[in-house]
């Protein structure tokens, strides 16, 4: 008997695999070799054995079912998925070190801690007015895999800067872009983030009927700071210049944020109160 379902055990693999690829480039500094495009078919099998998973998960007799862990694992093959297209004309491919493995984990936790927390009932007479929240639910989850993203790339940048500053550019270093590209890869990313948490915010002022109740008060109270960090930094760039550390330190201030408003109400309200 198999401890985890086939297409979990095949998404772990696949995912596995493509991380220790990039594992293998970063650390020999291969730019030319075939762990580049290894990591990427395998990558997309992940995602492909993923979306299966997803599916059966979320979409359940009874409704959509987001509960924690499948929110996690929802958010996880986003981020996946986004970066894998992202990657097919920017070198971002080296975030998925961090990216894969997370996938892999959230995929895991799927079985081991199975819950379910419908939040749309199906009804012949609920499916049209579900659809509003639908789209909610998808710009949002959307908005957050491009700030984890964001914050992932925020930490391959320091990380990049600590080696420059040391003046010791070989290694893995020689398999990223130069500094600056990174940099404007890391504001492309925020900008797309931004304007998805933006258009998040508003369509839950429109279609939710009080975005303070049902314990969404403080989703919604740090969603809005995450996207004041966010926005501040963005104007810091056009209007001072920011970069480097500055970048940085915001950058992971807002994801910090966000991370809370998304899935530290779900952790406290779903397993750690529910265990209570």
């Amino acid at each position: 008997m198999l401890l985890i379902p086939i297409k979990s055990l095949l998404g772990i693999i696949c995912y596995c695999i493509a991380s220790a690829a990039l594992l293998q480039r970063l650390l020999s500094g291969d730019t030319h070799g075939i762990s580049k495009q290894l990591s990427r078919w395998f990558g997309f099998a992940g995602v492909a054995f993923h979306a299966f998973v997803l599916a059966s998960r979320l979409f359940t007799a009874l409704g959509i079912n987001l509960s924690f862990t499948d929110a996690l694992s929802t958010a996880a093959w986003l981020m996946a998925l986004l970066l894998l297209i992202t990657s097919l004309k920017n070198p971002v491919e080296n975030m998925g070190i961090g990216v894969y493995p997370f996938a892999a984990i959230t995929l895991e936790l799927q079985y081991l801690f199975p819950s379910q927390h419908i939040i749309i009932a199906f009804s012949a007479e609920s499916s049209l007015a579900s659809k509003p929240l639908e789209i909610h639910i998808l710009i949002s989850f959307i908005a957050y895999s491009l700030c984890a993203l964001a914050a992932m790339h925020a930490i391959l940048l320091a990380i990049q800067d600590r080696y420059i500053r040391n003046k010791r550019p070989g290694g893995f270093i020689r398999t990223l872009p130069p500094l600056q590209t990174m940099e404007t890869l890391l504001f492309r990313i925020l900008i797309a983030g931004f304007v998805l948490l933006s258009f998040s915010l508003l369509s839950g002022i429109i279609f939710l009927e009080d975005i303070f109740a049902q314990h969404l008060a403080h989703k919604t109270v740090f969603s809005i700071v995450a996207w004041l960090v966010f926005g501040i930094l963005l104007w810091g760039r056009w209007r001072f210049g920011w970069r480097g550390q500055t970048a940085i330190y915001w950058t992971l201030s807002g994801f910090f944020f966000l991370m809370l408003a998304y899935f530290g109400s779900k952790l406290v309200l779903e397993i750690i109160l529910h265990r209570v």
